[in-house]
């Protein structure tokens, strides 16, 4: 194989899970990488010890790409490759660049005239859409909602007004911990015919995928603390 950028897929939750949600093909390329951009260094050298690779972790080179790295030092992360060795980009949990920095190093590679490879694997919010019932035609994925309950309080009812006017599935996420925050102010702010799909641990021997109007879901006790959740919105 030419020497390139090799997109990797990792689980969404338990390792556990590695052998449900991973592809063999994955590991044989992955095998043979020692070079590494990642998020973050500790859960990339655990998915590699999960996945039993035999290289050695101390034998392999990591660089970290998230919100602290100095952007101008990402550049060089790609050296290796004019050594001849393929370097691999891992995500905290998923495919690379979905809700994810790894996009800074793959427009680089582009502009570099780099080959980049994509691994087949788990991403949680094409999951939840294909599992919500709503439009897979017409989306829009839209990240973190504001903190402050009064702006996400209007974030949501502008979201909800895109729902009915464009006929488009509305995808967010939250931090774990905020999860029962945001579904409150879904409960306080959407009109009660319109339908949410919380979809929660997705992959994982727990995972809880339902959409329910949310009139129904003010009937329904919900367990999402501290849980990766993806929530769609839909008319």
């Amino acid at each position: 194989m030419k020497p390139s950028l090799i997109l990797i897929p990792t689980t969404l939750g338990s390792l556990e899970s590695v052998n449900k949600v991973i592809p063999d093909y994955n590991l044989k390329i992955t095998y043979g990488i020692k070079v590494f951009i990642v998020e973050q260094i500790r859960t990339a050298r655990r998915f590699l010890k999960k996945i039993k690779h035999p290289i050695p972790i101390d034998d392999m080179t990591f660089y970290e790409l998230n919100k602290h790295t100095d952007q101008g030092q990402i550049f060089s992360y790609l050296s290796a490759i004019n050594n001849g060795e393929s370097i691999g980009l891992i995500s905290e949990a998923g495919t690379p660049c979905i809700a994810d920095p790894g996009a800074a190093i793959v427009k680089i590679a582009h502009e570099e005239n780099i080959d980049i490879i994509p691994l087949v694997g788990p991403n949680s919010i094409i999951m939840a859409l294909m599992t919500s019932g709503f439009n897979g035609q017409n989306f829009s994925f839209l990240g973190y909602l504001p903190v402050d309950k009064t702006q996400r309080s209007r974030s949501i009812q502008q979201i909800e007004s895109a729902v009915y006017k464009n006929n488009q599935t509305q995808i967010f996420i939250e931090t774990p911990y905020r999860n029962m925050q945001l579904f409150e102010s879904l409960l306080k702010s959407c009109k009660n015919n319109t339908l949410l799909c919380i979809a929660c641990n997705i992959s994982l021997e727990d995972e809880f995928i339902k959409t329910k109007s949310i009139q129904d879901w003010k009937k329904e006790k919900v367990s999402i603390n501290k849980k990766p959740t993806v929530f769609l919105l839909y008319r």
